[in-house]
């Protein structure tokens, strides 16, 4: 049972005649009541709804999300109130409390817009009908156990980047400098020789055949040309372990990670490389192929939206095992992890060795912006306390970066906005290096 603020009212206006005949208190308590129970008597049962949901396809964080439910009456009766759809918080439900008036079996439709705050699983675990009688005075309440869920993607906002990176991963082929010879690189065509060609490209045997050919067909030397690797393996190793946690402006680090990772995963398959995503911390979270069908981009989303950091050490020892599972043979192997000092030199370091003597391996890394602000700041004691504990903590980093450099690792570190394009930018030129 519940009461509305028409039955608050009803009371107070008895209450009046209560002061003009304070003998009948209790015909007037007894005519509330009765109000009170027709209404509730002459209202439509909610037990006899039935609640659908409809599926939901996954948003991105940022995107407005419609949950439709569908309620079906099995009654006699109109039923008249409202319906509250029971969405967590954080799905921000601009529109959660719903009138309804449905006639006997009858049929509601109700949408309710959501705008997350946060990506993940999202959950509506009930639907509460509430039932007034033709008074409004009184009804009543029933909850429906009704479980819906919403997936809640990253943003991808370094979708921006990719047109341009693309644009220059299609610059490869047509590149004078891409089409040379060098280690690593795939054999294209043959044409003339021209001045200024590499004499390493020069191919004898067709230049011999050539000039066996006879003299009609001259005789030019012929070189080889050679174009930008295709059908490359690309590893993501996403960590999610507890330096993933850290805020780096409004947002934790392995936000900017995820974003580094959409980005130069769709570039990698956009260019025809094979390629795999590998979020850990102790063991594997989460895992994606461009192998399987559908969209790799919208795969990884899928998978990264419940990643979230672990408070717990990377276990960096079953990383070359993993990246063993994903390929055996060469393959780009990029680790998106933080330059702590802790957690590089005990885990990751170790372990380097084994990963670079097979293959090619980027270590990419936000930088705090916070750090850089804090060296500018010294205007107070407490601002050059600060700033030199920031200086030491760069100085930390440089020393890791040094390390993992002369281990034969390629290290990129830059801003939360700014990581994204400067990892693609890594990968085209390894790509165009040959070293894929």
């Amino acid at each position: 049972m519940v009461l509305t603020w028409r039955a608050l009212w009803a009371a107070l206006a008895l209450c009046l005649g209560v002061v003009l005949l304070p003998t009948a208190f209790w015909w007037w308590l007894g005519l509330l009541a009765a109000l009170l129970l027709a209404d509730i008597l002459a209202c439509a049962s909610p037990r006899r709804v039935t609640v659908e949901r409809e599926p939901v396809l996954p948003a991105r964080l940022g995107e407005q999300v419609q949950a439709a439910t569908v309620l079906h009456s099995r009654g006699r009766r109109r039923l008249r109130g409202s319906v509250r759809d029971g969405w967590q918080p954080s799905a921000q439900a601009e529109q959660a409390l719903h009138p309804v008036d449905m006639a006997p079996a009858g049929t509601a439709r109700l949408q309710t817009r959501l705008s997350p705050a946060r990506r993940g699983e999202l959950r509506s675990e009930h639907v509460t009908v509430r039932s007034l009688g033709p008074l409004g005075l009184a009804g009543r309440q029933v909850t429906h156990r009704v479980p819906q869920t919403v997936r809640i993607m990253p943003p991808f906002r370094s979708r921006k980047h990719l047109p341009s990176k693309l644009q220059r991963v299609r610059e490869l082929d047509g590149s004078s400098a891409a089409r040379s010879l060098g280690a690593g690189t795939e054999f294209d065509s043959l044409r003339d020789y021209v001045r200024g060609d590499d004499v390493r490209s020069i191919d004898w045997r067709a230049t011999a055949r050539r000039r066996a050919g006879g003299a009609d067909r001259g005789e030019h030397l012929v070189v080889r040309t050679w174009r930008p690797e295709r059908d490359r393996r690309v590893i993501l190793c996403l960590d999610a372990s507890r330096t993933s946690a850290v805020r780096l402006g409004d947002e934790p680090r392995i936000e900017t990670s995820m974003e580094a990772a959409l980005l130069l995963g769709t570039l990698a398959v956009s260019a025809g490389d094979r390629t795999d995503l590998l979020a850990f911390h102790r063991e594997p979270v989460a895992r994606a192929s461009s192998s399987a069908s559908g969209s790799f981009t919208n795969l990884m989303a899928e998978q990264l939206a419940s990643v979230e950091p672990t408070l717990v050490e990377a276990d960096f020892s079953r990383l070359p095992g993993q990246v063993a599972q994903v390929s055996g043979r060469h393959a780009l192997v990029v680790v998106l992890t933080a330059l702590d000092a802790g957690a590089v030199l005990e885990g990751l370091l170790p372990v380097l060795p084994a990963l670079t003597e097979k293959h090619t391996v980027v270590i990419a890394s936000p930088q705090d912006p916070e750090l850089t602000a804090r060296l500018r700041a010294q205007e107070t004691v407490s601002d050059v306390y600060s700033a030199a504990a920031a200086e030491r903590h760069l100085a930390e980093t440089a020393a890791v970066r040094d390390e993992l450099t002369a281990l034969g690792a390629e290290v990129v570190e830059a801003g939360p906005h700014e990581l994204p394009a400067a990892l693609a930018d890594i990968y085209i030129r390894l790509k165009a290096e040959g070293r894929l």
